[in-house]
């Protein structure tokens, strides 16, 4: 019987990363200001567009996290 892919318990850890994006983006009042602009941009609107990239790169590394015990 194969064991499950999270035998080691790195892949269950590493999902917690997924709380940091959410935290993060929780709150707008904390964030909720026009300065310090970028580029033009308020910094309501690139906080949450940096969010956006951190987020996806924080899911691709908790997906190689929990594939990676199950690898031969």
């Amino acid at each position: 019987m194969p064991e499950p892919p999270d035998s080691d318990g790195r892949g269950r850890w590493a999902r917690l990363l997924l709380i940091i994006p959410f935290v993060a983006l929780l709150f707008p009042t904390l964030y909720a200001h026009a300065e310090p602009r970028l580029a033009g941009i308020p910094f309501f609107i690139w906080y949450q567009f940096l969010w956006v990239i951190l987020g996806v790169g924080i899911t691709g590394l908790v997906y190689a996290l929990s594939r990676g015990s199950d690898r031969p």
